[in-house]
């Protein structure tokens, strides 16, 4: 296999035509920004030829000034050309037919006709000083010898690379091997593969063992339907199976948070990288192994990729596991109150549910009697929505400060939550979920919420009950907060004057 394998991130372009994603200026720049500076080698910024809208985006991200290969995707026309070259970016994509369905049906045209097309742009591009990459749409369901014909006419015109393109996710990885060896004798290739079928990794593999050396990927394999090939799956199994280095594996995490949250759509748990239990133990049995060696049960360190071993408790945690998530915490019991806690860690995880820190926390306290001072203290708090804007102001004890401070939003709830942000300024943290119960009737029902936070890598579940929603709702934030935050820095920010 190749060592010198690059990736091409096409996440603000491909992956943002998953239903429901739009991607603002800013959040496109900060994305652009971080795969830069994980040392991504091609960043696709868009498609010039969308909108108005789309080329000030665009202009946002060249704008940054990157080390990257900025480009843009074109149609095979012209005017996509002068489209991107407004925006200026350093590249291309020139996207042509190649199937009969999309040569015959899509865009009405002949095969004679696609090969004098794609010369024809190819060299308008190049005398404009773009890098060119010659994409054939649908090329895996395209006759093999009229790939080569297209590639071969693109070359000749003065194109960079060819891009073989599985676009319906459609191929196996014996065909994917096969087109690109074909491909590859005639210049340079990418890959780019969809996961329709679920091969989208072992395509893009079986591409690079055939001469690919330029894998068009997304964060989180995110893209229409099933989605593109995901770039930290195939960073990592590169980096891992064939010590081909492609990026900085330990800003994968942040990337996939990252794009998670400016998307929308929350990582499956057992998401390969970045998912909440690729390094998430439990098993009693694998708990005692990995307490003896970290690798016991684990292909890498999860530092690899920037993230944090987890032991979680639930109904399969033994004495060992135990122990070991109350030492992280700085907690140590005598033997007889240890065999208490995991009985009741235990039945709370035969009940379906998965124990948290800030369970495991106030089940010792229950079984020890010992009291803790908490860190972060609901102090007040004032919601008021009625006609007008809602708002809150919460009035928080941190650490030995007293902070206070106000927010608006959507609903008295979200006015709360900005608050507590505003109060914790300088603290990143996460609402995973949010879910509310009345567990008495009437007008004056007593509702529970349970919220999950997340704090880094960390989670804490917290249920809080009230008549008023609004202050269960801050009291169970507040209460994971106090579980989550450092007792010595609960902040990291200078008491108010």
């Amino acid at each position: 296999m190749d060592d010198d394998v690059q990736l091409l991130d096409t996440t603000l372009r491909d992956g943002e035509q998953a239903p429901g994603v739009s991607l603002s200026p800013e959040q496109k720049a900060e994305i652009a920004s971080l795969l830069d500076e994980a040392g991504v080698s091609v960043i696709e910024a868009g498609s010039a030829c969308t909108g108005p809208g789309e080329r000030r985006t665009m202009d946002r991200v060249t704008d940054l000034d990157l080390d990257a290969t900025v480009t843009s995707f074109t149609r095979g026309v012209q005017h996509d050309i002068d489209l991107a070259l407004d925006v200026d970016v350093d590249g291309v994509h020139i996207v042509v037919p190649s199937s009969d369905r999309h040569v015959e049906d899509k865009v009405g045209t002949t095969k004679e006709g696609v090969l004098e097309s794609t010369a024809e742009l190819v060299e308008y591009a190049t005398d404009h000083d773009l890098w060119v990459e010659v994409i054939g749409e649908d090329g895996s369901r395209a006759d093999l010898d009229f790939l080569e014909e297209i590639m071969v006419a693109g070359m000749d015109a003065g194109a960079d690379r060819f891009a073989f393109a599985d676009t319906v996710g459609h191929t196996s990885p014996e065909h994917a091997y096969e087109a690109v060896s074909r491909l590859s004798q005639h210049g340079p290739v990418s890959t780019h593969t969809h996961d329709d079928l679920g091969l989208a990794v072992t395509n893009a593999l079986a591409s690079i063992a055939a001469g690919a050396d330029l894998v068009h990927a997304t964060v989180n394999g995110i893209g229409e339907r099933a989605g593109n090939v995901a770039l930290e799956e195939v960073a990592i199994a590169l980096w891992h199976n064939y010590d081909v280095e492609t990026v900085d594996t330990e800003q994968l995490y942040r990337l996939s948070s990252l794009v998670a949250d400016a998307t929308g759509i929350v990582l499956p748990p057992n998401k390969a990288v970045s998912g909440d239990n690729a390094f998430a133990h439990e098993s009693g049995i694998h708990t005692d192994g990995m307490l003896k060696d970290e690798r016991m049960y684990e292909p890498y360190a999860p530092e690899a990729v920037g993230r944090e071993r987890r032991l979680v408790l639930g109904k399969h945690a033994g004495r060992a596991g135990v122990e070991a998530a109350l030492a992280e915490h700085d907690v140590t019991v005598e033997d007889d109150d240890l065999a208490e806690i995991v009985a009741k860690v235990k039945e709370i995880g035969e009940r379906g549910r998965r124990v948290t820190d800030t369970d495991l926390l106030a089940i010792t306290e229950d079984v020890t009697g010992r009291d803790r001072e908490r860190n972060v203290e609901l102090l007040d708090l004032t919601a008021a929505s009625g006609n007008g804007t809602p708002a809150a102001s919460v009035r928080l004890r941190v650490g030995d400060d007293e902070r206070t401070a106000s927010g608006t939003g959507s609903g008295p709830v979200d006015a709360a939550m900005k608050a507590v942000r505003e109060a914790l300024r300088n603290v990143e943290f996460r609402l995973d979920e949010y879910h509310v119960d009345a567990i008495t009737g009437g007008t004056d029902a007593v509702v529970t919420v349970d919220v999950t936070l997340r704090v880094g890598d960390r989670t804490a579940s917290v249920a809080a009950s009230d008549a008023d929603i609004t202050q269960a709702s801050v009291e169970a934030i507040v209460d994971g907060l106090d579980r989550l935050l450092p007792a010595d820095d609960p902040t990291g920010v200078p008491a108010d004057d």
